[in-house]
């Protein structure tokens, strides 16, 4: 890895060097909100945003994908995967830095998804500092840095950006698109400092260090009866989560019944229907189990085999449950309950 400092003015110099060869997507304003889109020129980036309505996995895990076309008379199958063409993802927080590699963990370890893959490898990832929100727990999980998973990394030091440089073609295309000069003494003193008050300016801080332990001692918890009661079952929580990455596989037969696809989209431990077997039967009936699953696998199951828990802290699903039940006041009415 490598640093370099670039000027501010100099930024859309670099966003348009991009487009030559790449698709560009970055932080757009949409209304009130801001979303990650597609984007024709740098005027049209928003690196000043708090926090996307959705998050970056939509570009490798989409909503909703055809994954191939089959005929019902001869039974065979056409994949649908589309090539995916090179294209630099601009402006991801650390936070979605670090959501994206758990993703990794689950689509290109052991059984590479052949729908994932080609847009992870196709895809350069440029992070941009940020300012924490009253929401945001990052910290409290690690994922307030990145450390790797970028391409380039530019922190905001007022009238520049310092980029830390960690591949081979992000160095490639600072060198061919935008004018930089060599870090002094002053710029990394500067770069400390910025990092240091960062650091201080988070309002929540949730204790997670014995997390494992508290949720194996509140397996049976009445708490997750009372939270049951509050949830909506509407799936919210997982349709702008970062990390959350089941999906459901189904097939459609064309009207003539001789040709059909099969697509998969997202779907949510959060609905009735995702435990349900033969015969109707379900494993996880009741909105409290569903809550407790949830947490479950993703502070102690994805833990158990990745050594990571699966939430960055973004606070998106805090955002969109209109009953007050997100990994923060979960975790902190465990704790408290503990003390009792």
């Amino acid at each position: 890895m490598f640093f370099r400092v670039i000027a501010k003015d100099d930024i859309a110099e670099l966003v348009h060097g991009f487009m030559v060869d790449h698709e560009v997507i970055g932080p757009v304003a949409k209304g009130d909100d801001f979303v990650f889109a597609p984007i024709d020129n740098a005027s049209q980036l928003r690196l000043d945003y708090d926090t996307t309505l959705l998050p970056p996995k939509k570009f490798f895990l989409p909503p909703k994908e055809r994954l191939m076309e089959f005929s019902a008379v001869d039974g065979e199958a056409v994949s649908s995967l589309e090539p995916a063409g090179p294209r630099v993802m601009f402006g991801l927080h650390p936070c979605d830095l670090n959501a994206l590699m758990l993703l990794d963990n689950v689509f290109l370890s052991g059984y590479e998804d052949p729908y994932y893959k080609p847009r992870r490898d196709n895809t350069l990832l440029v992070g941009v500092s940020c300012t924490p929100q009253d929401t945001c727990f990052c910290n409290s999980f690690g994922t307030d840095e990145a450390h790797w998973g970028f391409d380039i990394f530019l922190t905001d030091l007022g009238d520049s950006y310092f980029a830390s440089v960690r591949s081979i073609q992000g160095a490639d295309l600072i060198d061919h698109h935008v004018k930089t000069r060599m870090v002094s003494d002053e710029d990394v003193a500067e770069f400390q400092r910025v990092t240091n008050k960062f650091k201080d300016s988070f309002s929540r801080n949730v204790d997670t260090s014995q997390l494992p332990l508290l949720l194996d001692a509140k397996f049976d918890d009445p708490l997750w009866e009372e939270l049951g009661e509050r949830c909506l079952s509407c799936g919210a929580c997982s349709m702008v989560c970062p990390t959350c990455y089941c999906f459901d596989v189904k097939d459609e037969l064309a009207a003539n019944g001789a040709e059909g696809s099969r697509s998969r989209k997202w779907d949510s431990c959060m609905f009735h229907e995702f435990a349900e077997v033969a015969q109707r039967h379900n494993f996880r009936g009741s909105r409290a189990s569903r809550v407790k699953y949830r947490y479950y696998h993703k502070q102690w199951g994805y833990l158990s085999k990745f050594e990571r828990v699966l939430c960055v802290g973004c606070a998106r699903c805090e955002r969109a449950c209109k009953a007050d039940i997100n990994p923060a006041v979960v975790i902190e009415a465990l704790q408290a309950k503990g003390s009792e």
